[in-house]
């Protein structure tokens, strides 16, 4: 229980919702496989479907917070899940036009879901602490995502693909009237945004103050793109190197496995050290497992692929949303997460197309490239912890804020490394 000392009350209510809705949210995971069966769509026309829907899920992540800052987070939060909920019950009985309404919308609202959790984390944990709350979120929704796709497996193969919307749907709705019910409605930071300052800046000139968010923003989005290749690329790699699907599942098994393990305990060891240092060592990591498969792709390679990989995720997705958080203001909080979230997710969008063009044009240059990117993601993270702070992110950091920088010796500096 050390580990989640200093973890208010209120998000790990929240971390057992999200793992619950988690669990539930399997419908993705078999979208492509229900449009191609019982829809009967082609695969072009499955594959447009599932595009179109996942812009509406990095839209609703980017969106999500500026609502939220305006309405509140909570209210954006019940909102979202209502809206995707209903939408995932009616999906079955909907003819196939209005699921290119739909499916969008439904993710939309899912994603409005992602941000407003992420800023109700965020305007709960005072500055500084923020990271073992992350944490402990990422714990709860990859715990879930671990449960749900054999889940719902079962409920295809007993039931129908439809009861697999239903059930979603149903979890969904069942996760709003849960979070209704344990995020206090008054007199708390996630019911009531706060009011911008008198004459305070713009989120973008809020940003350009901060010179090391949009950098850690824009590697992130970079890196994003590399490490969602385990998804798209990866498995056809494999395939073409003879590795089975049941090679592929076991490596997927080991990076869910080795993050519900470590990702808490590395959270709560490194939680006094400064985050950007740690973020830039993570996507490094990432750069190195996909640079461990330019030799081959026997099995030997690919595990340790995925091992640095994984440890690279540990190292990076937490402490990266965390120093985003630490570093908004407060009266822009749900906008800066939104920016995250959107960038952390913008390669489910981008990393299919990109690499799985860059695989039918040059297959040998897939790997390099990847490597390439996320290095050079992860030096300009490191190199970000240069790049001045606003005065009062270096006062809402606390005392460790002000102490000399270990590499540079400046005493007045925010470190972010």
């Amino acid at each position: 229980m050390g580990m989640l000392r200093g973890v208010p009350h209120t998000v790990r209510l929240l971390a057992f919702g999200v793992f619950f809705n988690a669990v539930v949210s399997f419908t993705f995971v078999y979208l492509f496989v229900y449009l191609t069966g019982p829809r009967g769509l082609s695969v072009t026309q499955a594959g447009l479907l599932t595009g179109i829907g996942g812009v509406g899920l990095v839209a609703g992540n980017f969106t999500g917070g500026w609502f939220g800052d305006r309405y509140g987070h909570r209210r954006m939060l019940l909102l979202g899940a209502c809206v995707s909920g209903a939408v995932l019950v009616a999906l079955p009985a909907l003819p196939l036009a209005a699921l290119y309404a739909a499916l969008p919308l439904a993710q939309y609202a899912s994603g409005v879901v992602r941000a407003a959790n992420s800023a109700l984390v965020a305007v709960s944990v005072p500055e500084g602490g923020r990271r073992q709350s992350f944490a402990l979120t990422r714990f709860a929704s990859n715990g879930g995502f671990t449960l749900g796709p054999p889940a719902g497996a079962l409920i295809a193969a007993r039931f129908s693909y439809d009861w697999l919307f239903l059930a979603d749907g149903v979890g969904t709705l069942l996760f709003a009237c849960y979070a209704a019910r344990v995020l206090p409605a008054r007199g708390t930071a996630h019911s009531r945004p706060a009011p911008p300052p008198p004459g305070a800046p713009g989120v973008w000139r809020e940003l350009l103050a901060r010179p090391a968010v949009p950098a850690l923003l824009a590697a992130i989005v970079c890196v994003d793109v590399v490490y969602r290749q385990q998804y798209s690329t990866l498995p056809v790699f494999l395939a073409d190197h003879g590795h089975g699907t049941a090679f592929y599942g076991w490596l997927i098994a080991v990076n869910g496995g080795v993050i519900l393990c470590l990702e808490l305990p590395a959270a709560h060891a490194l939680r006094a050290r400064a985050p950007l240092g740690i973020i830039g060592a993570g996507l490094l990591l990432v750069a190195a497992g996909y640079a461990l498969l330019i030799p081959g792709a026997g099995a030997g390679y690919a595990v340790l692929m995925m091992v640095s990989l994984t440890f690279g995720e540990i190292l990076y997705k937490t402490p990266a949303t965390a120093y985003v958080a630490d570093q908004a203001p407060a009266h822009a909080q749900g906008r800066f997460q939104s920016l995250y979230a959107g960038a952390s997710i913008s390669g489910q969008v981008l990393a299919p197309p990109l690499g799985g063009a860059l695989y039918a044009a040059a297959p040998a240059l897939l790997w390099p490239a990847c490597a390439v990117l996320a290095c050079l993601a992860g030096c300009a993270v490191l190199a970000a912890r240069r790049l001045p702070a606003p005065a009062a992110a270096v006062r809402a950091a606390g005392p460790a804020a002000r102490r000399p920088d270990a590499e540079t010796g400046s005493p007045a500096r925010l470190p972010s490394g």
